[in-house]
C-alpha cells in the first residue's frame, strides 16, 4: 500500500477531513505516523481551515493503535522511531490552533484511544464496538500520552479503573464517564460532526484557537496563573477585527463575517 492510501485529507465545506485507511483495523506503524505528520502539518499552516474531522475509512474501526505483529518484528530503532514520532503527532495536535474532532463509529483501541483523546472534541456512534487501552495486559503502559490525556478527561478514579485493569468499555460508557461529548447513530454521526465543524469554520478563528490554548495551557496552572492568562488572552481579542465585527453583528442583529484577524 502507497502513502497517499494509509490516510487521506480532504476539504468538505471548509472543513479539513482526515481518514485513516490502512486495513483491517487502521493498526499504526511507522509509515502511517509518518503520512499523518505530513498531513497534520500541511493542516496546522492551511488559514481556509480552524476545525478538521479525524475519522476513519474502516466499518468496524476507528483505530487498533500500534500494529503489534509488525511492532515485535522491527528492529528497535525502528520502533522507536515510530513511538518517537507518534508523541510528536499527538503534541502537534494539542499545540495546534486548529480544533481536532474524533469521529468515533468502530473500535478504539491502544494507541487510536491516544489519537480520539489528543482530539479537542470527541463524537462517536451509540454501536456495538469497544474502547479501550489493554497495555496493561501487554506488561506495559499507555506511552503516548494515555495515562494523563485519559485521567485529566474522566477523572483519576476512573482512568485508574480502565488503565489497571485494560478493561474495555462500550460507548454509551463512555459518554457516562465524559470521554465521548455526544453520541449519535451510526448514520446521523458524519452529518453531526460535519455541522459542528461547520459551526467552527464559520466563527472567529483568533477566538476559537484563543479558547483551546487558554484551556489546554490554563489547565496545567494554579487557578490563579490560569486566570492571569485568560484576562491577558482575552484582553488582547478586545482589539481584533473579529471582536470589533462580533460587535457590529450583534448590534445590527445581523450574521458576523469574520476574517480571523
Amino acid at each position: 500500500m502507497n502513502n497517499i492510501d494509509l490516510i487521506t485529507y480532504h476539504i468538505e465545506k471548509e472543513v479539513g477531513i482526515i481518514t485513516f485507511n490502512r486495513p483491517p483495523a487502521n493498526a499504526y506503524n511507522l509509515e502511517f505516523h509518518q503520512v499523518f505528520s505530513n498531513i497534520l502539518n500541511k493542516v496546522d499552516e492551511d488559514t481556509k481551515v480552524n476545525s478538521v474531522i479525524i475519522k476513519s475509512s474502516m466499518e468496524n474501526f476507528f483505530c487498533a493503535g500500534a500494529d503489534i505483529k509488525e511492532f515485535q518484528n522491527n528492529s528497535i530503532e525502528t520502533n522507536q522511531k515510530m513511538v518517537t514520532l507518534a508523541r510528536e503527532n499527538l503534541s502537534l495536535m494539542d499545540k495546534s490552533s486548529k480544533i481536532f474532532i474524533a469521529e468515533i463509529a468502530g473500535h478504539t483501541m491502544g494507541g487510536g484511544l491516544e489519537i480520539a483523546l489528543a482530539c479537542d472534541i470527541r463524537f462517536a456512534a451509540d454501536s456495538k464496538y469497544l474502547i479501550g487501552m489493554s497495555e496493561i495486559k501487554l506488561g506495559l503502559i499507555p506511552g503516548n500520552g494515555g495515562t494523563q490525556r485519559f485521567a485529566r478527561l474522566v477523572g483519576k478514579n476512573k482512568a485508574m479503573e480502565y488503565l489497571l485493569t485494560g478493561e474495555n468499555f462500550s460507548s454509551d460508557i463512555a459518554y457516562e464517564i465524559g470521554l465521548i461529548n455526544r453520541l449519535f447513530s451510526s448514520e446521523e454521526l458524519h452529518t453531526k460532526s460535519l455541522a459542528f465543524a461547520l459551526q467552527l469554520s464559520k466563527g472567529p478563528a483568533l477566538a476559537i484557537a484563543a479558547t483551546k490554548k487558554v484551556v489546554m495551557n490554563g489547565s496545567e496552572l494554579s487557578l490563579q496563573k490560569g486566570l492571569e492568562l485568560e484576562y491577558k488572552t482575552a484582553d488582547e481579542l478586545c482589539h481584533s477585527n473579529d471582536a470589533k465585527e462580533g460587535f457590529n453583528a450583534f448590534v445590527e442583529k445581523r450574521e458576523a463575517k469574520y476574517t480571523g484577524s
